[in-house]
C-alpha cells in the first residue's frame, strides 16, 4: 500500500507491482511513439544510479550540504524521470533547471548549488553550459540525452545489469529517509535572485497522495495524459508522480508548438496547462468561428453565447439543458475532436485562469479544474475538485485533506503540513522570514467563498498605492480586461502615481479583422496601435471595462505594444507569469508617457 514512508522512487515499484503497464513513459524518435514499459524503466533507472555511484556520485552522509547536486535542463522526455528517480535512489539531489534560464542565472545557480555533474538535451542548451564551464569549479562533467558531438552520451555511464546485481544498490536505497532532501528547485520568480527550495521525499510525496485522495485521481491504467508543462516546475513533476501512482500512461509532446497534433495522435484523457496555453487555444477557436459564414456563423455564436451563461452551481432548467445538448452535439462536439476527442479533464495552475475559460470549456464537456499552490509547498495547496460540489468557478478550491490553511490579519494565505518546503537552500535568514512557527507565508492574498473555496485575490507585492494613498490589486483589473478579444496582454501600473494606468498589447489577429472589416489599411504593427481610429476602439474598450471596478481602480489612460511578451524577450517567467519589475524597466519612458 501507497504511504507517507514511501520515497519518491518507491512509486515506480509501486507500479511495478500493482499495475505494471507496456507503456509507462513513450516519446516521439524519429517520427513515431516509442513506449517504455515500467519494467523497462525500472532496469534503466537502476542502472544509472549504479552508473552514477561508479563515477563517484552518492548523498555522503546525506546532510543536504554534502548530497553530491546534479543539474538538469532538459525538454520532458522520459530520460528525464528516469535521471530524477536514479539520483533519488542513491540520494543525490536533482537540480532541474529551466532551458530558458539566461547564463548569469545559470552560472549562479551551479555555483550555489556547488553542481558536480550536468544533463541537458539538445546543442542549444549544451553551447549555453559550455560558455560558463570554466567558472564553475565544482562541475565535472556534462552529460548529454541525445548523442552529440563533444559530449559524453548519458548512456556511456549505464551501469551493465551484472553490475547492478552485484552492486550495493538495495542497501542504500534502504538508508533513505523521507526526511532527506529530494531536489532543490531554484524559484527564479518575478524578483530577484534565484531561491533554492529545498524539497524532501516526505514533503513531494504527502502532496502527491493528498492530491490523490482530494480531487480525487482514481486508478485508470488505460488513461494516457500528455505531458508538455516544463518538469522543472514542480507542479508537473508532482503531477508526474500522481501518474505513476495511478497507473496512467505519460506521452510527452515533441514542444509547445505540437501541442495541437500531438493531442490528436496520443488522444489523452487529461493534461496540466497554465492559463496562457489555454487562452491561445480559445482564441483559435474563435479566429476559426469569425471565418464562418451564414447559418453556421450563426450556430457558433448561439453556442458560445450559451457556453459563456454556464454555471456548475445552478441547474439552469430543462429548456437551457436542451439547447447545452444540442450546442454540445453541434459545434462543442468539433472542440472536443481538435484535443483528441478523449479529454476528460484539464487542471491548469501557475496564475489566475479567466473565468469565462473555465465557464465555456466545462460547458462544452470539456472541464478545466484549477488549482493552486508554491514550488515551497510541493506544491498543492488548493484545488477545485472532479466529485459533486468540489468545484466553484473563479476560485482555486478546496484546501487538500492534511493541509491547513489560515489567512493572515492582512488576507495573506498561510498553509502548515507536510508538504511545507524543508527551507531555502544556504538561505536560513530567508527561510526564518518565510516560515513562521511552521507556517509558511505564500505571498498571495486571498479570501474563502461559502467558508471552503479558496480565492485568490493577489499577490502581497504587486498590490500598490496610488498618490492619493489607495491600494490597488492589478491581477483582477488584468484579468477581466484579458477578457477582450483585442487584448493580448496588459499590465497595470500607477504606484505613486495619481491615477492607474496600463500597457496593452493588443491581439493583432483580431485587431488586423476589425481594421478590415472598417476599412482601416493595416501595414505594421507599430503604425495599427497608432492609428487614431484603432486608440479609440481601445478607448472604448477600456471605458466599458471600468464599469466593473471602484474610481480608483478604472484605468484612466493606456499605451499600446506592438509586441507580444515573452519568455524569450525576458518580459515573462518559464511558467507565463508577468515580470512586473522588468516591464516597468523595459517601458519607462511609455509609462512616463502616461504620467505626462
Amino acid at each position: 500500500m501507497m504511504n507517507e514512508q514511501f520515497r519518491l522512487f518507491d512509486f515506480l515499484q509501486y507500479q511495478l507491482d500493482t499495475f505494471p503497464k507496456t507503456d509507462m513513459l513513450t516519446a516521439k524518435e524519429d517520427g513515431q511513439w516509442k513506449p517504455q514499459s515500467t519494467a523497462e524503466i525500472k532496469v534503466l533507472v537502476d542502472r544509472l544510479s549504479v552508473g552514477l555511484l561508479n563515477i563517484g556520485i552518492s548523498g555522503h552522509d546525506m546532510m543536504v550540504e554534502n548530497q553530491d547536486k546534479i543539474a538538469l535542463i532538459s525538454a520532458n522526455r522520459p530520460e528525464w524521470l528516469i535521471l530524477d528517480m536514479a539520483c533519488q535512489q542513491i540520494g543525490a539531489t536533482l537540480c532541474p533547471v529551466y532551458p530558458t534560464t539566461n547564463i548569469n542565472e545559470l552560472e549562479y545557480i551551479f555555483n550555489n548549488a556547488t553542481v558536480k555533474l550536468v544533463f541537458v538535451s539538445g546543442e542549444e542548451i549544451l553551447a549555453k553550459v559550455d560558455s560558463i564551464r570554466s567558472r564553475i569549479p565544482s562541475l565535472q562533467n556534462i552529460y548529454s540525452f541525445d548523442d552529440l558531438p563533444n559530449v559524453d552520451y548519458w548512456k556511456k555511464i549505464v551501469a551493465t545489469p551484472e553490475e547492478v546485481q552485484a552492486s550495493r544498490l538495495e542497501e542504500i536505497k534502504r538508508s533513505i529517509l523521507p526526511s532527506h532532501c529530494a531536489t532543490i528547485i531554484y524559484t527564479s520568480g518575478t524578483t530577484g535572485t534565484p531561491k533554492g527550495v529545498m524539497l524532501s521525499h516526505r514533503n513531494v510525496v504527502s502532496n502527491v497522495i493528498s492530491s490523490k485522495q482530494t480531487f480525487p485521481f482514481n486508478d485508470n491504467i488505460t488513461a494516457r495524459a500528455l505531458s508538455f508543462l516544463p518538469l522543472n516546475h514542480i507542479f508537473e513533476r508532482m503531477v508526474s508522480y500522481i501518474y505513476i501512482a495511478s497507473g496512467i500512461s505519460i506521452y510527452y509532446a515533441e514542444s509547445l508548438d505540437t501541442i495541437a497534433e500531438n493531442l490528436k495522435e496520443v488522444k489523452p484523457a487529461l493534461f496540466c496547462t497554465v492559463p496562457r496555453l489555454l487562452e491561445k487555444v480559445y482564441e483559435k477557436i474563435m479566429a476559426k468561428g469569425t471565418e464562418l459564414t451564414g447559418i453556421k456563423r450563426k450556430l457558433f455564436n448561439w453556442a458560445v453565447a450559451l457556453g459563456n451563461e454556464y454555471d456548475n452551481k445552478k441547474n439552469k432548467g430543462p429548456w437551457y439543458n436542451m439547447q447545452l445538448a444540442l450546442a454540445n452535439k453541434l459545434i462543442f462536439s468539433k472542440w472536443r475532436e481538435a484535443l483528441g476527442n478523449n479529454i476528460e479533464l484539464i487542471i491548469t495552475g501557475g496564475a489566475a485562469c479567466q473565468i469565462r475559460l473555465i465557464r465555456i470549456f466545462t460547458a462544452a464537456k470539456i472541464p478545466i479544474f484549477e488549482g493552486y499552490g508554491p514550488t515551497e509547498n510541493s506544491p498543492v495547496i488548493s484545488v477545485n475538485c472532479n466529485h459533486d460540489g468540489g468545484t466553484k468557478f473563479g476560485t482555486v478550491g478546496l484546501v487538500l485533506l492534511g493541509q491547513q490553511v489560515k489567512l493572515a490579519p492582512d488576507g495573506e494565505i498561510c498553509v502548515k503540513g507536510p508538504s511545507v518546503m524543508m527551507g531555502y537552500y544556504n538561505q536560513p535568514q530567508l527561510t526564518a522570514e518565510t516560515i513562521i512557527d511552521g507556517w509558511l507565508h505564500t505571498g498571495d492574498i486571498g479570501v474563502f467563498e461559502e467558508d471552503k473555496f479558496l480565492k485568490i485575490t493577489d499577490r502581497k507585492k504587486e498590490l500598490f498605492k496610488t498618490s492619493g494613498g489607495k491600494y490597488v490589486a492589478p491581477q483582477p483589473i488584468e484579468n477581466k480586461m484579458k477578457e477582450s478579444p483585442f487584448v493580448e496582454q496588459m499590465m497595470i501600473v500607477g504606484a505613486e502615481q495619481k491615477f492607474v494606468g496600463a500597457l496593452i498589447v493588443p491581439s493583432i489577429p483580431n485587431l488586423k479583422e476589425w481594421m478590415r472589416q472598417n476599412n482601416i489599411g493595416f501595414t505594421t504593427n507599430e503604425a495599427a496601435i497608432h492609428n487614431p481610429e484603432v486608440l479609440g476602439l481601445y478607448k472604448k474598450l477600456i471605458d466599458s471595462f471600468n464599469e466593473f471596478f471602484n474610481h480608483v481602480e478604472q484605468v484612466k489612460r493606456f499605451e499600446l505594444l506592438p509586441d507580444e511578451w515573452t519568455i524569450d524577450s525576458g518580459e515573462l517567467t518559464p511558467t507565463l507569469k508577468l515580470k512586473r519589475k522588468v516591464i516597468m524597466e523595459k517601458y519607462k519612458a511609455v509609462i512616463e508617457r502616461i504620467y505626462t
